[in-house]
């Protein structure tokens, strides 16, 4: 029998706001020592009081909003009660029934398709504590206690791992561009866990979920999935029956394990939480955040399509982090600007080309973001409309963007100083040219005797001469030129 993956996603996502969700404490604690941003809020002490971070709130439902979320005039915070070392109250101030947001979407494209992922509900709550193993002992930081937590609840509308992959992806490029989420699963400001089950192809009848959890990269989610879809239709196809657990990934096995039974909404025992006060969410203050709302990557994407004459391809790959799309579009901005100094327009895609090649890969190889990258937009396109003007060679232009890069130099200064000027001096040229001809009797021989790709040998030979710094297309014309007089 031919099975299907029912899958739906569960992320919580650390807002960056200043202060903590219900007390003042910093909720920078990353670099802090152990229990040193805490205070009786945080700790659950008895008789303090919770208050409202208001901020949180906000980027919330500026998420939902750009989730394309309903926004309830109404909302409430629950408790949700169990006990655990890293929840010092004995109960987490979360939503339950009446959360901030509900019944929104998200489009994914995965397998050259396009589609929707239904999303139930983007909610609020107080982040957890966090525990440490050492050896037999355990130990407790709550530096991470009360931090605001986000989490966003998809239907179960994902089929496949790489969907689920996609749709991870596409969440934190959200995320970012709104700048409520650092994305950084590896420092587990971004979590998700997986709900998965198996059904018969073609039936509507959902089948027993299993949630996994312990997923720290989209890689490990894809993966995970995959495994687990492969356990699942064996228990299936050997006449067993799923059971609803929680299983945990294991990254060096390549296998999920069972962490426990999965808990049910009534073992949580929710209930209304008495000290905070319910969320009347005014029409009004919903559409004065909308209205702050970032240009969105979908829709910055297909503006640049438009706008630029990129590829959707291209689009994509800048617009996928909110810092690249607005170096890019700096660039570009500053290369039409070139037009006024009579060196004609730099296009966006010799920008995205450049950017996406060998910005991308200076980055990569030397761990740099973008943010603080010493190569200033108008200088990327001062190096490129030196190319344009033939100042400078391709070869030599990517030697002094990986200087621009480290230094910060301008392409100009640096082209001066290192004298990387492209010779295009005609008589010059010719002398290299003659010589070339001179020292290579045999390729020559074979070019005239109608091997044409033997130029391109000889090209490379008059480049050796002068180090990389000839016109190349000056030497390709001289050398047909003085090779075949009566043809040119």
């Amino acid at each position: 029998m031919d099975y299907e993956a029912v899958i739906g996603m569960e992320v919580h996502a650390q807002l960056l706001t200043q202060s903590k969700m219900f007390c003042r404490c910093s909720a920078d604690y990353a670099a802090a020592e152990p229990n040193t941003h805490v205070c009786p809020v945080c700790l659950g002490m008895p008789g303090v009081l919770p208050v409202i971070n208001q901020k949180a709130v906000e980027y919330t439902i500026m998420t939902a909003l750009a989730l394309n979320c309903q926004i309830p005039e109404f909302s409430k915070f629950d408790r949700k009660n169990y006990f655990y070392p890293d929840l010092p109250k004995g109960y987490q101030i979360s939503q339950y029934d009446l959360p901030l947001s509900r019944d929104g979407w998200l489009g994914i494209e995965a397998g050259g398709e396009i589609g929707r992922i239904g999303i139930e509900r983007v909610h609020l709550e107080e982040d957890t504590a966090k525990l440490f193993h050492l050896g037999g002992h355990s130990l407790v930081d709550f530096n991470r206690s009360g931090v605001p937590l986000m989490e966003i609840v998809s239907r179960p509308d994902i089929r496949t791992p790489e969907e689920a992959r996609q749709y991870l992806t596409k969440l934190r490029t959200i995320l970012r561009y709104l700048g409520v989420n650092s994305g950084n699963m590896e420092e587990g400001a971004m979590r998700c866990e997986a709900n998965i089950s198996l059904r018969p192809k073609g039936t509507d009848e959902l089948g027993t979920k299993v949630e996994v959890k312990n997923l720290n990269s989209f890689h490990s989610v894809k993966q995970a999935l995959e495994y687990e879809i492969e356990r699942q239709t064996r228990v299936l196809e050997a006449g067993g029956r799923i059971e609803q657990v929680t299983m945990g990934w294991d990254e060096a096995r390549g296998v999920t394990v069972v962490q426990r039974s999965k808990e049910y909404a009534h073992d949580y025992r929710y209930f209304p939480e008495p000290d905070l006060p319910p969320l009347v969410l005014s029409q009004e203050w919903v559409e004065g955040i909308r209205a702050r709302l970032p240009e969105l990557p979908d829709t910055r994407r297909d503006r640049f399509v438009e706008q630029y004459g990129l590829s959707h391809y291209d689009a994509s790959v800048v617009t996928a982090e909110r810092a690249v799309a607005d170096y890019f579009e700096s660039c570009v901005k500053k290369g039409q600007g070139t037009r006024d100094k009579g060196q004609g327009e730099i296009s966006a895609k010799a920008i995205s080309n450049w950017v996406t090649g060998e910005l991308f890969r200076l980055l990569k190889d030397t761990g740099t973001d973008i943010e603080v990258v010493k190569v200033q937009p108008e200088h990327l396109v001062e190096l490129l409309a030196l190319v344009e003007m033939g100042t400078i060679s391709i070869s030599v232009a990517k030697d002094v963007f990986a200087e621009m890069f480290e230094t910060g130099h301008p392409a100009a200064q640096i082209v001066e100083e290192r004298g990387l000027a492209q010779v295009s001096d005609v008589e010059e040229l010719s002398r290299i040219v003659e010589q070339v001809i001179a020292e290579n009797p045999g390729p020559v021989a074979e070019y005239l005797g109608g091997k044409e790709p033997v130029l391109r040998f000889l090209v490379g030979q008059a480049m050796k001469a002068t180090r990389g710094q000839a016109n190349p297309h000056l030497v390709n014309e001289l050398l047909k030129k003085k090779l075949n007089p009566s043809e040119v």
